[in-house]
């Protein structure tokens, strides 16, 4: 099934958003996707702050603009942080994984673009309701956070044909060809996550740049257990797809003293056997750590 194509509401040379990918984009890869020809998303996950978010919009060159995503219940434990997203005058701003989308109006009255995330038919249409600039269909492929409830190219028929507005297809968007077969059903654009994970301007570590350069599909799972061992807010039905290891096959639930004390470990180790690595289903095509100007470029349909 195809759609035509909505024009994305902001200037890009080449159709794709890097996904605000906590711990992983900062303001160098947002910056060098933006420069790339892209737009570039600074991310600020499960432990997102205003402070964190300055100091990654510091390393933005000046001129170069680019989008910001913070996490709704983030923004509710530390307001502070959607003041400064809002100040920032971003190109584009999500806020993620909440039910109130009233930010939407509070945006766009600064003259700020907005996307919404949605996981299923029912999400979209309340995102075209709401007035969102542009609507991201996460398919159930993607990695990181989300409801993985529908395959992406399933949603993406589906949330075309209830709304006008530009479309983003998300989850597993590895190759040239995904982007092309994207644009084909009548997508806008792509929002990519796992590609950018390796670039050499990600935040990523050296343990979770190894763990992802190593995985392929079938080594991803969706699970709770270290948003459980982190005490992080995350509402136990949006669980992360993310990269198994010991720590998965060991911990069915992350809320023991003796895991939370290994998860801690791990980080403060770089060690990708106990630690949280997100990972969508594309993850096999990672190859080599490469610029995102490169990693834009071979997503270019």
């Amino acid at each position: 099934m195809s759609h035509p194509a909505r024009a994305l509401p902001f200037d890009v040379r080449v159709p794709i958003v890097n996904a605000p990918m906590g711990g992983v984009a900062g303001g160098a890869l947002a910056a060098a996707v933006t420069q790339a020809g892209g737009l570039g998303m600074i991310g600020q996950g499960s432990a997102g702050s205003e402070a964190s978010l300055s100091a990654q919009l510091a390393l933005v060159p000046e001129g170069v603009r680019v989008g910001i995503g913070v996490v709704d219940w983030v923004v509710r434990r530390e307001p502070a942080l959607l003041e400064r997203a809002l100040d920032a005058d971003p190109v584009l701003l999500t806020v993620g994984f909440g039910e109130d989308l009233g930010w939407i109006r509070r945006a766009q009255d600064r003259g700020i673009l907005t996307a919404v995330q949605v996981f299923d038919a029912a999400g979209g249409a309340a995102a075209d309701a709401a007035g969102a600039d542009v609507i991201v269909v996460r398919g159930r492929e993607a990695g990181g956070h989300g409801r993985h409830l529908v395959d992406r190219d399933v949603l993406l028929d589906e949330v075309l044909a209830l709304t006008e507005r530009p479309v983003l297809a998300a989850g597993a968007i590895s190759t040239a060809e995904d982007v092309r077969r994207a644009l084909a059903r009548g997508a806008s654009g792509a929002w990519v996550g796992t590609a950018f994970t390796t670039a050499v301007e990600a935040l990523s570590s050296r343990g979770s740049r190894d763990a992802l350069l190593a995985a392929g599909p079938d080594d991803t799972i969706l699970s709770s257990v270290f948003d459980q061992a982190a005490g992080w807010g995350w509402p136990a039905d949006i669980p992360e797809r993310v990269i198994a290891n010991d720590f998965t096959r060991r911990h069915a639930d992350g809320r023991s003293a003796e895991a939370r004390a290994e998860f801690t470990a791990a980080g403060a180790a770089d060690d990708p056997r106990g630690m949280s690595i997100n990972a969508g289903l594309g993850v096999g095509h990672l190859r080599a750590e490469l610029p995102a100007a490169e990693v834009l470029a071979a997503l270019a349909p």
